[in-house]
């Protein structure tokens, strides 16, 4: 019962950390456009200095994320989580203030910073934490779970900015943070990598029976054994990395799929808020009403619906599943997808989670972090010129949406990466059932 204590404060701190996170995305369109042009509906400067923003964050990213999941998998995953949590007050503590110019630009340059040590690492250790509490086969619904209130925590901010003046909005979300912090060093228990001895019989999650768990719990410590020898140094090496990720099928296929679906996935996010903008002059209301509908579609799917369905399927069914529904890039149905492209996250941690001992779950996935950053630095430098090019007057021909349609595209590689991955672990599941055969 301690450890579901542990998890529900865990959640907890995740809802509040991303309720104050996704509060200001609606706001912060029409601040970046007045500080940087104002009374204007297009403006190619702001496009490009978000886009900016995404890459050196993503860049920063890249490096820190695997190095702070490997520094939890030794000292402790909240040490290493108060640090995400209490750099993002920062950035949120300074538009509070203002939001004029000058204020602006301060904003820009510590958000960027902040953004190097909080992109990723949160939620990697967030994962972390979990994969230290739930065995391997309750592995998939509870990351579902935990990207279930991580979007209610989203919607939860969106709604509030609905109904907040701009002004506001950065004072209440600079507020949560500051409490999310506190509540994290107060109530949230440090973890440790535990041996599940019979995971059919967890109390998380608890709706099989117990039969058959001693089979069960020996192949999955087959499965999580350590990929990496141990080393005495804090600090991954790049030959540690990817070592690591080339180690399984599993893994590297993992890590492909990550990088596409990102870049995808981060190229609609620098594309789609711009092209509201200009094509039907979207303001901070309009979208809030949009990233809600999202964001209430993907928090019911994550909370309802794929806990249901990892009972019954694999992560690789779930993993196809979701890409096919994320290859609707088209603004006005992909809310409807959002239901079914949920489960991409969390069945692909959850692949991953399984392919790794206890002790490196943390750098593990933060090297699946650091790759959907370098997705994201990739993104902006692709997607912003992309769009600004075709927002602009002077585009090659006339289609406002284009950019959108390639972040599309990403997604579908991403799909057919992820079917050859499943025809690969069939294959392999056949053939050790017949050697199973031929040696009894």
């Amino acid at each position: 019962m301690k450890d579901l204590a542990g998890l529900g404060h865990l959640f907890v701190a995740a809802f509040m950390f991303h309720f104050a996170s996704y509060m200001v995305i609606p706001a912060i369109t029409d601040v970046t456009m007045d500080a940087v042009c104002p009374g204007r509906d297009e403006c190619s400067v702001a496009i490009y200095l978000s886009g900016f923003q995404n890459a050196i964050t993503g860049l920063g990213a890249l490096v820190v994320t695997p190095i702070v999941g490997n520094l939890s998998d030794k000292y402790g995953r909240k040490a290493l989580m108060t640090l995400p949590v209490t750099v993002a007050i920062l950035p949120l503590f300074i538009l509070a203030c203002d939001r004029s110019k000058v204020y602006f630009y301060a904003y820009y340059v510590v958000k960027v910073v902040a953004g190097i040590f909080c992109e990723g690492s949160m939620h990697c250790l967030l994962l972390a934490y979990v994969a230290d509490q739930v065995g391997a086969r309750r592995r998939a619904a509870v990351f579902g779970l935990l990207s279930g209130v991580s979007a209610a925590g989203f919607v939860s901010g969106t709604l509030t900015a609905r109904f907040l003046p701009t002004s506001s909005t950065f004072q209440v979300a600079a507020a949560v943070a500051a409490a999310t912090a506190i509540y994290l060093r107060a109530f949230v228990p440090d973890s440790g990598a535990k041996s599940f001895v019979d995971e059919a019989c967890e109390p998380f999650l608890q709706g099989s029976s117990c039969s058959g768990a001693g089979s069960s719990s020996s192949s999955s410590d087959e499965d999580l054994s350590p990929r990496l020898p141990p080393h005495k140094g804090g600090v991954p090496s790049l030959t540690d990395m990817a070592a690591l990720l080339t180690s399984s099928l599993t893994l590297s296929g993992a890590a492909i799929v990550t990088f596409f679906y990102s870049l995808g996935e981060h190229g609609l996010q620098t594309a789609l808020l711009y092209y509201l903008k200009a094509q039907f002059g979207y303001s901070k209301d309009e979208f809030a009403n949009l990233l809600l509908i999202a964001g209430a579609a993907g928090m019911l799917s994550q909370l309802t619906v794929m806990p249901v369905l990892a009972r019954f399927l694999h992560e690789d069914i779930l993993l196809i599943i979701g890409l096919l529904g994320g290859c609707t890039h088209v603004p006005y149905l992909s809310a409807v997808f959002v239901i079914l492209s949920a489960f991409v996250h969390p069945s692909i941690r959850s692949n991953v989670s399984k392919s790794v001992g206890p002790n490196e779950q943390g750098i593990a996935q933060g090297c699946i972090s650091g790759i959907s950053s370098f997705a994201s630095i990739l993104a902006p430098l692709i997607f912003t010129p992309l769009t600004a090019c075709f927002l602009s007057e002077t585009a090659p021909f006339n289609f406002k949406g284009f950019s959108i349609m390639c972040a599309g595209f990403c997604t579908l590689i991403a799909f057919i990466i992820s079917m050859r991955m499943h025809s690969g672990h069939s294959s392999a599941s056949e053939k050790f059932a017949v050697v199973q055969h031929e040696q009894a």
